[in-house]
């Protein structure tokens, strides 16, 4: 098996038709070993085929651009500090950080949506619950119905990765393809300025779960970190861009890594984006597949926050709440 280095070198993110696996087709094996190929040499893909209704992603891109172009008081009215645990609603510019520093982007926070009687929540279990939507007719039902349709794509593509590392799709159920964490944003990112000062829509980082299914405007801005620089990922129509998060390359000692991306935002104009995170389940556990046994050394000291994702012990869970603890310092103090 070849070893990797801690970050490939590479000048274009490939596009794969992911039809076989999202309609269980006989293709399907050459599906996933594009995906496998892809996750080894840059942690990115775009996705074409993907059968998300193109109509859905207009709709709730037209609806969000209705709900960021309300005054700063109106959305409000949904904050973060009000959706408690769940870790649900609205924050705005500068209201999130990486590594430290404010992000130049406001944004929404949804998840699955959970009934106050689900045992989650009767738990008080964090990221778990209901979501809080803003008064617009159409805004709830679109979302909703845009987190089923990428949670099923999710269990596709997840389906696919495991088939590509030679593993059936019950491997680990605790992952969980049947039961994952489903967590969603909509981000809005101003305009450049005029001084050119903080063009910064979000700084460096990598994602956090297993698999990121993301939808943008087309406005562009994405870049992904390759060993020689940086790379555009531009929007291309019709498409998703995903990327592998810290789980899939712990799950895969190395041999998957997380890529480390940014956004910038140089145009004169707002750029939404949509991250969809397929996650593992909230109480799982996330040993290496014991049967790669030569994965890539650790890269923590290279990494955008020093922070091995191979060293660390306890559920997913727990990962994750010390990552988000440091994105919203101030909203964990108050709510969990």
């Amino acid at each position: 098996m070849v070893v990797r280095m801690s970050l490939s070198e590479f000048s274009r993110v490939p596009v794969i038709d992911v039809a076989p696996l999202v309609n269980h087709t006989a293709e399907r094996a050459k599906a996933a070993e594009q995906i496998g190929t892809a996750c080894r040499e840059c942690g990115f893909f775009y996705i074409a085929g993907h059968g998300v209704d193109e109509s859905l992603c207009r709709q709730l891109e037209a609806l969000s651009r209705r709900f960021f172009d309300q005054s700063e008081a109106e959305k409000m009215r949904i904050a973060m500090s009000r959706g408690g645990g769940a870790w649900r609603g609205y924050f705005p510019v500068g209201g999130e950080l990486t590594s430290g520093k404010p992000d130049r982007k406001e944004g929404l926070y949804f998840g699955a949506e959970l009934a106050a009687d689900h045992p989650a929540v009767l738990a008080g279990k964090p990221l778990h619950g209901p979501n809080l939507f803003p008064e617009i007719p159409g805004f709830r039902e679109t979302v909703l119905r845009y987190i089923d349709s990428l949670t099923q794509l999710g269990r596709a593509l997840m389906s696919g990765i495991l088939f590509g590392l030679g593993l059936d799709q019950n491997y680990l159920p605790e992952l969980s393809i049947a039961d994952p964490l489903i967590l969603f944003r909509i981000f809005n990112y101003p305009p450049a300025t005029e001084d050119g000062d903080m063009p910064w829509g979000v700084g460096e980082h990598t994602d956090y779960g297993l698999l990121t299914i993301l939808r943008q405007d087309d406005t562009g801005g994405l870049q992904v970190k390759s060993r020689s620089g940086w790379v555009e990922a531009p929007p291309i129509p019709g498409t998703f861009i995903c990327n592998i998060g810290d789980m899939l390359d712990r799950l895969t000692r190395g041999i998957y890594r997380s890529t480390p991306h940014r956004v910038i935002n140089t145009s004169k104009r707002n750029r939404l984006s949509f991250p969809f995170f397929f996650d593992p389940n909230f109480d799982a556990r996330i040993p290496p597949i014991q049967d790669l046994e030569h994965g890539a050394p650790d890269d923590f000291r290279e990494r955008w926050d020093q922070a091995s994702v191979h060293q660390f012990s306890g559920t997913y869970g727990d990962y994750l709440l010390n990552k988000v603890s440091k994105v919203f310092p101030e909203l964990r103090k108050k709510v969990l």
